[in-house]
């Protein structure tokens, strides 16, 4: 479980509706407006199915729990499983590597690979389709994420353009015009909490993610390159460890 995320997202919400209950006294439901609410949502997730494969959404959607469900793999925790790989190798054969259990795909198939003394050039090109195919996938969740955080606001805005139409339709009765202008005010609200407090940093923690797999992925090739050229743990650990930060190595 990524805790930070959560944890950033839920104290951004609690500090905005904290302050809304204290301005409002205690009376959050001068806050609440479902047609408001539907022209921000209802807006921004049709405009989502038209511009995106439906495929794509559920992808992204799938991504986005991913996001909060999985830990963040650290460089390091890449490296020390490369060098304990390069120790089996030297140890038992690189023949042992067939039978290596990772939950990691990308790792086994490197450690298949290595196994059948693959050219460097192989393994190369196969972890760089696995790292283009990767950033593709995550590219199309980044882009939803990034138009929705567009789109929330500018639904927001047409919301604002409703209600004051309303409202200025509505002048000779001044009973109507306070509730015309409440949903013109919180459909620009909700644009922006929905696109500053959740779509735009999902796709942001998502961009992040991919240059972080991206990395690992490199790790692991290089790591593989190493093995087959000289499987001494230490010589692996010296050439992997330029990846990491000078505070993390040993």
């Amino acid at each position: 479980m990524d805790f930070p995320s959560l944890i950033g997202m839920l104290i951004g919400l609690t500090m905005v509706f904290g302050s809304i209950y204290a301005h409002s006294s205690g009376n959050m439901a001068m806050y609440w407006d479902p047609f408001a609410l539907m022209i921000v949502l209802g807006g921004s997730v049709a405009s989502i199915f038209v511009a995106f494969p439906f495929e794509e959404i559920i992808q992204s959607i799938s991504a986005a729990f991913k996001v909060f469900a999985s830990r963040k793999v650290h460089v390091r925790e890449v490296v020390s499983t490369m060098v304990k790989i390069a120790e089996i190798s030297r140890r038992e054969g690189i023949v042992a590597l067939e039978h290596v259990k990772t939950e990691n795909a990308v790792l086994k198939k490197a450690c298949q690979l290595i196994a059948d003394n693959a050219d460097p050039q192989l393994i190369r090109s196969t972890l760089t389709i696995e790292i283009n195919s990767m950033k593709r996938r995550h590219k199309v969740a980044h882009d939803v994420f990034k138009r929705l955080g567009g789109l929330t606001p500018a639904y927001g805005m047409m919301g604002t353009l409703i209600g004051l139409v309303e409202m200025l339709s509505h002048l000779s009765s001044p009973e109507s015009i306070g509730p015309a202008m409440a949903m013109a005010l919180l459909t620009t609200l909700y644009g922006s909490v929905f696109s500053t407090m959740i779509f735009l940093p999902m796709g942001a923690k998502l961009q992040a993610r991919t240059l972080q797999e991206q990395l690992s992925l490199e790790v692991i090739f290089e790591g593989a390159k190493s093995i087959l050229t000289n499987n001494n743990p230490t010589l692996v650990y010296e050439k992997l460890s330029s990846y990491l930060p000078p505070k993390d190595r040993k």
